[in-house]
C-alpha cells in the first residue's frame, strides 16, 4: 500500500500492485505444479510455467485494486507529492480489494484460491467474524488492519491503528467461538471418514482400483452399536456404482458387487457416501459425458433416488474448453480422459436417512464463498470429499483452511475425506474436532457436530460484503482532511 500510494502514475501504481501479485500467487499456488507429475502426456516441467503464466492472470486483480486505491483516494493522482497516505486511503484500499477479490472468485469461472481472511484461522475469534461479513469482507478487514499499522509505523499516526485495534477486539469478543452444546449417547450418530493414503502415483499399478477399494474398506472398521456414516474421499471407487449401463462399460466388474462390498460394511442403520463417476447417455444411447458424483448407499446395496453431480469443473481439469477448437492444437493433453465431465446444477441438500441433511460440495468446490449451501433447502452439515492427493505438501492445507472458512461462514459442520490427507471434521465453528494427516492411512470416528443457527452471512451472502464496502467507501468520504483528492 506504501508504495502504491507514492507512485508516480495511474500506470505505475497498476504495476506495483500487478508485481506483488505474480510474487503472491506464483508463491501461494505453486502446488499446482505437483499435479503435472502424473501427467504421462504433459513432462512436468510444465507445471512450473503454468503456476507463472496463472500467477501472470491472477495478478490483474491486486493490480485492479491498487489502481482503483491510487486513482481515488492518493494525492499523487492529483499531483501532490508531499501529502501522506491517510485513513481514507487505507479504507478504499481495503474496499477495492474486496471487490477484486470477489471478482477474482468470479470471473471465467472464477478461482477463489486462497483468500486473505485465512491469516486469521490461528485466531478463530478473530475469523469467526466471517460469520457476519463472509470471506471477501474478511480480507478487506485484514488489509485495512494492516494499513493502519502501516500508518503506525510509517508515519506515527495513531488514531486509526487505535480505532482498528479497538474494533477488532470488540469484533473479535462478539464473534468469538463457544462450545456448541451437544448430547452424546450410546446411540449417537457417528460420522467415520476413511483416509486410504494411496496417491496418484499408485495409478501406474494395474491394480490401482482394486488395490485403493480394498485400502478403504481396511479403514472402514464393522458396524458398531451407533449408527455410522461412512463417508470416502471424492473418486475413489473407480467402479461403476449405477446400473443401466452398457453390459461392455461393466468390464471392472458389475455395479451390484460392487455395492455390495461396500455395504457389508454396514450396519442395519448405517449409511455410506461414496465418490465414483456416473456415465451420462442421450436418448439415442450415445454417450453424452461423464458425472463426478456422491451417491448414497444403504444396507441393502441400493443407491439413494439422487446423487450429486460435482457443478464447479475445474477447467482445463475435468473438461477442456472449447474442446472443438483447443483438441486440434494438442491441448486435449492436458485432461484426463477423451471426453468431459458434465457440470451438476448446482449445490445441493441430499436426505440421507437417519443422519438428517447433507449438503454436497465436491473437491475445490468448497473454496467459493456464498455459493457451498442450497438456500431452500439449508442442510444439517456440508461434505467435501477431495482428492488432494495432486496438491502436493503446500495445497492440502490450504485447502483445509479455505473449507474451515465455509464452516464458519455457514454456521455448519463441514466433513471432509481425501485418500492422502487432510481429511477432517470441522464443527460449525470452523475447528478441527479431528484430522488425519498428510500421508497417513486411516479413519475418524466422531458424533457429528451439531449446526448453527443461520449464520447473517448464511442469510445475506455476499451481499455483507458490498455493504461492508460501501460503509468503508462512506467513512472514507466522511474522515475529514484538507485538501481533498478523488475521495479523501
Amino acid at each position: 500500500m506504501w508504495i502504491v500510494h507514492d507512485a508516480p502514475s495511474l500506470k505505475a501504481a497498476c504495476l506495483r500492485g500487478w508485481t506483488f501479485g505474480v510474487g503472491h500467487f506464483t508463491i501461494g499456488n505453486n502446488w499446482i505444479q505437483h499435479a503435472f507429475d502424473y501427467q504421462d502426456k504433459m513432462p512436468p516441467v510444465l507445471g512450473y510455467i503454468a503456476v507463472v503464466l496463472l500467477a501472470l492472470y491472477l495478478a490483474v486483480y491486486p493490480a485492479m485494486a491498487a489502481g482503483l486505491a491510487w486513482r481515488l483516494a492518493s494525492p499523487r493522482s492529483a499531483g501532490d507529492r508531499t501529502t501522506e497516505p491517510g485513513g481514507s486511503y487505507v479504507l478504499v484500499f481495503a474496499a477495492a480489494w474486496i471487490a477484486t477479490e470477489w471478482l477474482r472468485a468470479t470471473m471465467f469461472t472464477g478461482y477463489a484460491w486462497n483468500p486473505v481472511a485465512v491469516v486469521w484461522l490461528p485466531l478463530l475469534s478473530v475469523a469467526r467474524i466471517a460469520a457476519f461479513v463472509g470471506t471477501y469482507a474478511l480480507s478487506g478487514i485484514t488489509v485495512a488492519i494492516a494499513g493502519a499499522l502501516m500508518l503506525l509505523v510509517g508515519w506515527r499516526r495513531w488514531r486509526m491503528p487505535a480505532v482498528a485495534a479497538a474494533g477488532l477486539l470488540l469484533a473479535g469478543v462478539f464473534a468469538s467461538a463457544h462450545p456448541i452444546p451437544q448430547r452424546v449417547g450410546p446411540d449417537t450418530p457417528r460420522v467415520r471418514v476413511v483416509q486410504p493414503n494411496v496417491g496418484q502415483e499408485a495409478m501406474q499399478d494395474g491394480n490401482y482400483d482394486l488395490r485403493i477399494l480394498e485400502a478403504m474398506i481396511d479403514q472402514s472398521g464393522r458396524p458398531q452399536r451407533h449408527p455410522r456414516l461412512l463417508v470416502w474421499p471424492e473418486g475413489a471407487v473407480n467402479y461403476y456404482v449405477e446400473d443401466g449401463y452398457p453390459a461392455d462399460w461393466y468390464y471392472k466388474g458389475t455395479a451390484p458387487v460392487t455395492r455390495g462390498r461396500i455395504a457389508s460394511l454396514l450396519g442395519p442403520r448405517d449409511m455410506a457416501l461414496i465418490g465414483s463417476t456416473a456415465i451420462e447417455f442421450d436418448e439415442r444411447r450415445e454417450l453424452k459425458g461423464a458425472g463426478n458424483a456422491i451417491f448414497v448407499l444403504d444396507p441393502a446395496g441400493k443407491l439413494g433416488p439422487q446423487r450429486y453431480d460435482k457443478a464447479h469443473l475445474v477447467p482445463y481439469g475435468e473438461y477442456l474448453p472449447m474442446r472443438p477448437i483447443l483438441s486440434r492444437i494438442g491441448l486435449s493433453r492436458l485432461v484426463a480422459g477423451e471426453i468431459d465431465y458434465l457440470a451438476g446444477p448446482g449445490p445441493r441438500t441430499l436426505a440421507v436417512p437417519g443422519f438428517g441433511s447433507v449438503g454436497m460440495q465436491i473437491c475445490y468446490e468448497i473454496i467459493f464463498s456464498g455459493e457451498v449451501v442450497d438456500r431452500a433447502n439449508r442442510p444439517d452439515m456440508l461434505f467435501n470429499p477431495s482428492n488432494d492427493a495432486w496438491f502436493g505438501a503446500w495445497g492440502p492445507p490450504q485447502h483445509l483452511a479455505q473449507a474451515r472458512l465455509r464452516a464458519i461462514e455457514e454456521g455448519l459442520p463441514v466433513i471432509r475425506s481425501t485418500p492422502t490427507g487432510i481429511s477432517a471434521v470441522i464443527d460449525a465453528q470452523g475447528r478441527l474436532i479431528g484430522t488425519i494427516g498428510i500421508r497417513r492411512a486411516g479413519a475418524i470416528e466422531l458424533p457429528i457436530p451439531a449446526a448453527l443457527p443461520p449464520t447473517l452471512f448464511s442469510r445475506l451472502g455476499n451481499l455483507a460484503a458490498a455493504i461492508v464496502v460501501l460503509l468503508m467507501l462512506a467513512v472514507a468520504i466522511a474522515i475529514p482532511r484538507r485538501p481533498r483528492y478523488g475521495l479523501i
